[in-house]
């Protein structure tokens, strides 16, 4: 048991360093002179990119460079069509810091939670067998758009939603130490990020955040947060689908943000599960920041039409700054579906999602 929380401890320590390396080539941040008692100094980050931060956005929208130059070069002679019929994506929302993932490369997931084989991948197979599905996985999303490298991610559910009040009246179970180090430790073997996801169930993000936040300082530890499983109005979870305003993301967003400026690492992404209008209202006042990059998720089930047209009804319509799917290996094969939608239509999706999830 001690040789396993030294490994454990090690790789806590050194998965930063890692990260850098592997995903941002920014090694590194932060390092001590040689010379004793000396203050450590930051290295600052590279410039951001903004030709190709623009250029990728614009791809993601559909929108040919040719297109974009043509429609500026009429706009003083269309202002009544384009008034009309404004476009939607991509959205020009603050340029994030260097060093940020999204939009130079896509998040490719997989999630779950070790204690339950009914929660997604994580918990149906052993790590070593979970690792290499991810791999290969990622490898496919490289392949089917080359322009954009997919980098591995595990998620694990840190804050699980429960039926039962518990000792606290917050109809949640926090995950220990050890089980979210044992992710770590899986995300470090994979050269990916880690993603922990938050169900509040009737807690808060800003009573539940700062419990996580010796993980969340770390420069390859992202957040998830689930309106699904926010009962703000009594409800146990599972009975209702619950509901975060922009309020609950702002502050979600502005608690990366400090916790960026303070431990001076990259831009953190934000993911928030969505399949219908009521689980996040007032989204023209989220905002994103250049600390924080934040991605609306479509979560929900079903065949390859339900998909789409969830994903067209409620992400397309109200942009926010990125694009997910979650694609499910088992209820996404329920009939009428005929099977997973394949990276190819997933990429025709409009916007084209930057982020996938694998339940």
């Amino acid at each position: 048991m001690m040789r396993r929380g030294m490994v454990i401890g090690f790789a806590v320590l050194t998965t930063a360093l890692v990260y850098l390396y592997s995903f941002t080539n920014l090694f590194s941040t932060e390092y001590r002179s040689g010379a004793a008692n000396t203050p450590e100094r930051f290295i600052p980050l590279p410039t951001l990119d903004k030709a190709d931060y623009d250029a990728r956005l614009l791809a993601l929208a559909h929108v040919s460079t040719t297109t974009a130059t043509s429609t500026t070069a009429v706009a003083t002679t269309t202002v009544h069509i384009a008034t009309s019929t404004p476009r939607l994506w991509p959205v020009k929302t603050v340029y994030p810091n260097a060093g940020a993932i999204l939009p130079f490369k896509r998040i490719v997931a997989y999630y779950g939670n070790f204690y339950s084989k009914q929660m997604g991948v994580l918990g149906e197979y052993p790590p070593d067998q979970v690792l290499a599905m991810l791999a290969s996985t990622t490898a496919t999303w490289t392949a089917a758009d080359p322009t954009t490298l997919a980098v591995p991610a595990i998620q694990y559910i840190a804050v699980v939603a429960q039926g039962s009040a518990g000792k606290e009246g917050k109809y949640i179970l926090r995950m220990p130490d050890d089980q979210i180090e044992q992710a770590l430790l899986m995300a470090n073997e994979a050269h990916g990020l880690l993603i922990l996801d938050i169900q509040v169930g009737m807690s808060t993000l800003e009573h539940e955040l700062p419990m996580l936040e010796k993980y969340l300082k770390m420069p390859q530890v992202e957040l998830a947060i689930d309106p699904e499983f926010s009962m703000k109005y009594g409800n146990p979870p599972g009975t209702v689908i619950g509901t975060f305003d922009a309020s609950d993301v702002n502050y979600a967003a502005q608690y990366l943000a400090s916790l960026v400026n303070e431990y001076h690492v990259p831009p953190k992404v934000l993911v928030v599960h969505r399949f219908t209008q009521g689980m996040v209202t007032n989204y023209k006042k989220i905002q994103p920041l250049p600390e924080v990059q934040i991605v609306m998720d479509m979560d929900g089930w079903g065949s390859q039409a339900k998909k789409k047209g969830t994903y067209k009804r409620v992400i397309y319509p109200e942009p926010v700054q990125f694009t997910g799917i979650k694609l499910f290996y088992k209820n996404d094969l329920k009939p009428p579906s005929t099977g997973l939608l394949t990276n190819e239509e997933v990429l025709r999706l409009m916007p084209t999602p930057i982020y996938i999830q694998y339940q």
